[in-house]
């Protein structure tokens, strides 16, 4: 090592050391980590909600699409969204192309901790959102095509919303808009844009619209309470130290969800009368959506006002997509942009100077309403139309740019979309007994005379009256458990005069 090297580690050692706080860097990395374990949560909750023969499918886009992220964050998505020297409050520069001069700088965040482990952070925050939005191919969309909308969304759409709001020159930034860990961005930036690939992609066969429920209620379950966890280093870390916001946070993405999701039960058993384990999920998802954008700046008492009203409004958003007729499968829009739009105006009622100051490092940062500060409001508002507008329009444009490039159309095929895509695009399925018959050669979606052609190429197998003697578990195209021709094929007995 140079002498200078050895000098240049020996200051960035000493600054590490004195500027900034090891238990403050120490909680934004397990904060972050916490957040990366949300991506598996995400895959298990699009899994459990989808059907059987496209469980897979949904698991391997969310995983593919969080390798793509941290490509392109790495790449220039970084720069694009927070590099502190582009001025025109849309879009930052490439200054920072590569991770160049990210290192041990106090971070455009917050001076509580370094560069370095602030774009990490905020990588993690881009990959839940691209996570989020590739549920919108639920059961129709290929997944190549997806992953290169991926990389250009998060170019053109995330990283644009996430300088609006958080870049020290974005306009949102400078104009006073509160946004605590991404209402604009993260959720309404992926239920928007989910809805907007979702009307792009087309709906699903109206046959495959029949007889829907989720495949594995225990899967969503599982999912949603990963996402719970990993949400409160997602709201808990965006106070960027340990400190009292950070609790305050924390505490905010317990009640809102705990409260959103009893109420959405609750709905839903006034129609069904039956405590429905979806919904209740559903609800808590939505409460913690709500609390992304608002849960360091409003007091306890104001998130249980929050998972209320969440929870039931939410609710009801489910029945846009009928309205508009976009086939949502997967309630993006409901969910996460209208949880996100209400987070937002929340801060324009109930956000408080007290709860902001609470880091030690934005104490000079109005409220809402419960200030005084009226205005904050129609700056909300104003926020919210601008990001809705944007990523709608954006992300309908580059899907269809997409869809129109020979080889890359985003749908699958009506015989693939029967079949399901985990047998289309994957060749794995998610469960082993999707297609199970006695015939171990007969192992396909698409037909029941696999076996007859296998047997035929290997010179003929013993005949067990074929048709009759298969045992199959699962219709694909109708997705009801059933016994189809399960004849049983009575052997001779032989007698001792034979033997």
């Amino acid at each position: 090592m140079k002498f200078g090297d050895f000098f240049a580690a020996s200051s960035l050692l000493k600054r590490d050391s004195s500027q900034f706080d090891r238990g403050d860097v120490s909680f934004i990395i397990v904060a972050g980590a916490m957040v990366s374990f949300m991506i598996p949560g995400l895959a298990f909750l699009y899994s459990g909600l989808s059907r059987r023969k496209s469980a897979l499918s949904l698991i391997w886009a969310v995983s593919a699409s969080n390798a793509v992220c941290i490509f392109q964050w790495y790449l220039w998505g970084y720069s694009l969204a927070f590099s502190p020297t582009a001025s025109n409050g849309f879009i930052g520069n490439l200054a920072n192309f590569g991770l160049l001069n990210v290192l041990g700088d106090p971070s455009p965040g917050s001076p509580l901790i370094p560069d370095l482990l602030y774009s990490f952070y905020q990588m993690e925050f881009a990959c839940v959102t691209v996570g989020i939005l590739v549920g919108g191919i639920a059961e129709r969309g290929r997944v190549l095509p997806a992953m290169i909308f991926t990389f250009l969304w998060m170019t053109l759409v995330y990283c644009p919303l996430a300088c609006w709001a958080w870049n020290v020159n974005g306009w949102g930034f400078k104009w006073g808009v509160l946004d605590y860990a991404g209402g604009g961005p993260v959720e309404i930036g992926s239920g928007v844009a989910g809805l907007a690939y979702a009307w792009v992609l087309g709906r699903r066969q109206e046959k495959e619209l029949l007889n829907f429920r989720p495949h594995n209620v225990a899967m969503v379950n599982l999912g949603t309470f990963i996402l719970w966890f990993g949400w409160l280093g997602f709201n808990g870390g965006s106070a960027f130290g340990a400190n009292l916001r950070a609790i305050m946070a924390i505490w905010n993405s317990m009640l809102a969800p705990a409260f959103g999701g009893i109420v959405w039960c609750l709905l839903d058993y006034r129609l069904e009368r039956k405590y429905s384990m979806v919904g209740f999920c559903s609800g808590s998802i939505a409460g913690l959506v709500a609390a992304t954008p608002a849960s360091g700046y409003i007091h306890p008492w104001a998130s249980v006002i929050m998972g209320i009203v969440t929870g039931a409004v939410c609710n009801y958003a489910t029945k846009v997509k009928f309205l508009v007729g976009i086939d949502d499968a997967l309630d993006l829009f409901a969910e996460h942009a209208v949880g996100g739009i209400i987070g937002l105006l929340f801060n324009g009622f109930f956000a408080s100077h007290s709860i902001i100051a609470l880091d030690g490092v934005n104490v000079n940062v109005n409220g809402g309403w419960v200030d005084h500060n009226w205005k904050q409001l129609y700056i909300q508002f104003a926020y919210v139309c601008a990001t809705c507008g944007y990523t709608f329009v954006a992300t309908a444009i580059i899907a269809k740019a997409i869809d129109m490039i020979p080889g890359l159309h985003l749908k699958t095929t009506p015989e693939g979309e029967s079949a399901g895509l985990d047998e289309v695009e994957i060749g794995e399925f998610a469960n082993d007994y999707i297609e199970v018959r006695r015939h171990f050669t007969d192992w396909s979606a698409f037909g029941d005379r696999m076996a007859d052609s296998v047997a035929s190429e290997m010179g003929g197998l013993p005949d067990l009256k074929k048709d009759g003697h298969r045992l199959r578990l699962e219709d694909p195209t109708l997705e009801i458990i059933e016994e189809k021709n399960a004849e049983i094929v009575e052997e001779p007995q032989s007698t001792p005069e034979e033997s």
